[in-house]
C-alpha cells in the first residue's frame, strides 16, 4: 500500500509552494487508495518552533489535508537517530570531521552546495573515531560522553566545542532512480553533496540522517517534494542502503514562484493560507488553483481537495515552474 508523507520544517508559514507539495502528496496517496502522514522536521532546534508547526497543521487541516496517523515530531526522535549512528559506526561507515565552514570555503570549487557550502570532498576521510557513546545535551569534555569518543585514544575525537561532527563515507559510483515526474535519473552524490554530514558540531542531528531514518521507521513508500531537493536524492539513497532501509519512490515538483519569478519563502508569510484568506481569497479558490496547477482541472475553479482525487495523474502534472496569480499578491 502507498504511504505518502509531507514533512515540513516548522520555521515559518507554509506558502503556496509548500501547500502545492502537500496537496500533490496527499492526492497521489489517495488516488492509489493509500495512506498519507505528516511529519514535523524540527530536528534543527535553534531554527524550529513548536507553535509554528501547530500553525502549519491547522493550515493543512483547513484545506482538508489531515494526517492518517499521529504527527511525528523529529525533536522526539533522538534515540532513533543515536541508534542509526551506532549502526553506521559498527559498519565502519562514519568518520569524524573537523572542518569548519571557513575550511570548506577554502577548498577547491565545485558546482553544487550543501548547506550553502561546496560538496564535501572527503578531506577528513581516514580520521579515526575510536569510540561511540550516547549523544548528550551537555559538553562531552565535561562528561567524557557525547559523540566525542575517547580523547586519550584519538587526538581527532573532541573538537573545542565538545562535539565531534560525523560524516558518512559514501561509496564510489553513480546512483540511478526513477522519478515519478521527471523520469529516469542518474546522479553521482560525490559531485552534489559529497560525504553528507549526519551529526553537527553544535550537537544537532543533521537533516539527511533524520529524514532517512524516519522514512524507514514510518514505512514511507512515496516521497513527493520540491525540485530544490532533487539533488540530495542520490545521497539519501546511499544512506538508505547503508542503514539497510527500503528505497521509497520519489517525485520532484517544479517550484512555485512569485509573479515576478522570485522565490517564495516561509518566513515572509505573505502567500500563506491565512494571509490569502484575509485578503478575501477563499480556501476553496486556493485549492482549485493548486489543483489546476497540478493538472487536475482544465481551469482554476473553487473546489475541495477531495474533488481533485479522481483527476490526479502524475503524467498530467507539469514539470516546469508555476507562478502565483498576480492578483493574489
Amino acid at each position: 500500500m502507498t504511504l505518502g508523507r509531507f514533512a515540513p520544517s516548522p520555521t515559518g508559514v507554509l506558502h503556496l509552494g509548500n501547500l502545492r507539495t502537500a496537496l500533490a502528496s496527499w492526492l497521489s496517496a489517495r488516488r492509489a487508495g493509500g495512506r498519507w502522514i505528516v511529519r514535523m522536521e524540527d530536528v534543527d532546534g535553534p531554527r524550529c518552533r513548536r507553535d509554528l508547526g501547530e500553525d502549519q497543521l491547522r493550515d493543512l487541516a483547513a484545506l482538508g489535508l489531515e494526517s492518517d496517523a499521529t504527527v511525528l515530531w523529529q525533536s522526539d526522535r533522538s534515540a532513533a537517530y543515536r541508534e542509526a549512528l551506532a549502526a553506521l559506526h559498527r559498519a565502519s561507515r562514519l568518520y569524524p570531521c573537523r572542518c569548519t565552514r571557513k575550511d570548506l570555503q577554502l577548498l577547491a570549487s565545485a558546482p553544487h552546495t550543501e548547506d550553502g557550502l561546496r560538496p564535501y570532498p572527503g578531506r577528513c576521510r581516514g580520521r579515526v573515531w575510536e569510540g561511540f557513546e550516547a549523544v548528550s545535551a551537555g559538553s562531552s569534555r565535561a562528561s567524557g560522553g557525547g559523540l566525542g569518543g575517547h580523547p586519550e585514544q584519538s587526538e581527532q575525537a573532541v573538537p573545542p566545542d565538545g562535539f565531534v561532527a560525523l560524516r558518512l563515507c559514501l561509496p564510489d559510483g553513480a546512483v540511478a532512480w526513477e522519478d515519478r515526474l521527471l523520469g529516469p535519473q542518474v546522479d553521482d552524490p560525490a559531485t552534489l553533496t559529497g560525504d553528507p554530514l549526519l551529526f553537527r558540531r553544535d550537537g544537532c542531528f543533521a537533516y539527511h540522517l533524520a529524514v532517512v531514518t524516519d522514512d524507514g521507521a514510518q514505512g514511507v513508500t512515496e516521497v513527493v517534494r520540491g525540485a530544490d531537493l532533487r539533488s540530495v536524492t542520490a545521497t539519501q539513497i546511499r544512506l538508505q542502503e547503508a542503514l539497510g532501509l527500503p528505497r521509497p519512490s520519489y517525485a520532484h515538483l517544479g517550484m512555485v514562484a512569485a509573479p515576478d519569478g522570485s522565490r517564495l519563502g516561509k518566513r515572509a508569510g505573505a502567500l500563506g493560507l491565512a494571509a490569502l484568506v484575509s485578503r478575501g481569497i477563499p480556501s476553496e479558490e486556493i485549492i482549485g488553483w493548486l489543483g489546476w496547477s497540478l493538472g487536475c482541472l482544465g481551469r482554476p475553479e473553487p473546489c475541495a481537495a477531495a474533488d481533485l482525487i479522481q483527476g490526479f495523474d502524475w503524467t498530467q502534472v507539469p514539470t516546469e515552474e508555476v507562478r502565483v496569480p498576480a492578483v493574489w499578491t
